[in-house]
C-alpha cells in the first residue's frame, strides 16, 4: 500500500488537500484548541483510508508522469481544497441554525447582553446560542454523524465530484450554498418560534396588567419571569428539539449528497 501511495503521490496529495480543507472548516475539528499536528495526522489517516477507493483517471492528463508540479496540477489542488471548504461550510451552516435559534429569543429572554466567546462556533454568542450549539454537537457525535460525514459523505464526494466538475457546475454549487443559507434561517425560526411566541404573549400580558394595576410593578419582575418561562418551555420541548436536530442533520446530509451527485453527474 505504501509503495502504491509513493508511486501515486500527486493523487494522494489531492485527496489529502480535500480532507485537510474539510477538517479546517467543520465545527469541533476546526477549533484552535485542536493542535495542527493532530489535524495533519487525521488528514493523513483519512487520505490513507480513502486512497484505495478513489478513481482519479480524469486527472491523468493534468498530472505529469515525472511528478513535476505544473500549473494545471496547482489548479487541481485549489479545486480540491475548494470542495473540502464547501463541504465543511455547509456542515457549519447546519450548526449555525441551532446557534441562531438561541440568538433569536435571547433578547426577549433577557440574555442578549450575556455574550461570550463560543469555542465551538468561534464567534461571540449569547448563552442560549451556546447551549443549543453544544447540544447539537453532542447529538452530532452521539448519533455517529461525524463518522458518516467522513466515511460516507466524503467518500461519496470523491466518487461524484472533482475539481473539473466543480468548475463546470459552479452555478449548481452556488445554488446549493444559497439553499443552505435559506434552510439555516428556516430551521432557526422553527426552533425558536414556540419560545418567541410564548414570550411575546407574556410581554403583552405583563404590559396590560402593569397598565391596569401600576402598583403591581410587573415590569420590574419581567426578566425573572421571562427566564423562568423560557427555561420551562425549553425543558418541555427538549425531546422534540433534539428530534428536530437529528432531522436537520439527516436532511442536510442528504441534500449535500444529492447536490454533489447532480453536480458530478451533470459534468
Amino acid at each position: 500500500m505504501l509503495e502504491r501511495i509513493l508511486a501515486n503521490s500527486p493523487v494522494f496529495l489531492l485527496i489529502a488537500v480535500r480532507c485537510f480543507a474539510l477538517i479546517m472548516t467543520i465545527p469541533l475539528f476546526s477549533i484552535r484548541t485542536v493542535s495542527r499536528i493532530a489535524k495533519l495526522a487525521l488528514t493523513g489517516f483519512m487520505a490513507y483510508l480513502i486512497f484505495p477507493h478513489v478513481d482519479f483517471s480524469a486527472y491523468a492528463p493534468y498530472i505529469s508522469s515525472d511528478g513535476a508540479i505544473s500549473l494545471p496540477y496547482i489548479m487541481l489542488l485549489i479545486g480540491e481544497g475548494a470542495i473540502g471548504i464547501i463541504t465543511g461550510f455547509y456542515v457549519t451552516i447546519i450548526f449555525a441554525a441551532f446557534s441562531s435559534a438561541g440568538q433569536f429569543f435571547a433578547f426577549q429572554m433577557g440574555f442578549s447582553a450575556s455574550e461570550v466567546y463560543d469555542a465551538l462556533s468561534q464567534v461571540e454568542n449569547p448563552l442560549m446560542g451556546q447551549f443549543f450549539n453544544f447540544v447539537a454537537m453532542l447529538i452530532f457525535l452521539q448519533n455517529d454523524w461525524a463518522l458518516m460525514l467522513f466515511s460516507r459523505a466524503l467518500v461519496s464526494s470523491f466518487d461524484s465530484l472533482n475539481a473539473l466538475s466543480l468548475a463546470i457546475q459552479r452555478e449548481e454549487m452556488l445554488r446549493f450554498l444559497l439553499g443552505g443559507l435559506t434552510k439555516l434561517f428556516a430551521d432557526a425560526f422553527v426552533i425558536s418560534l414556540p419560545i418567541m411566541g410564548t414570550l411575546l404573549l407574556v410581554s403583552v400580558t405583563m404590559g396590560i396588567l402593569s397598565k391596569a394595576a401600576p402598583q403591581m410593578n410587573l415590569m420590574s419582575e419581567g426578566f425573572p419571569i421571562m427566564i423562568l418561562i423560557s427555561f420551562f418551555i425549553i425543558m418541555t420541548l427538549f425531546p422534540q428539539i433534539c428530534e428536530f436536530f437529528i432531522h436537520s442533520f439527516a436532511s442536510g446530509f442528504e441534500s449535500m449528497l444529492r447536490s454533489f451527485s447532480i453536480a458530478g453527474g451533470a459534468s
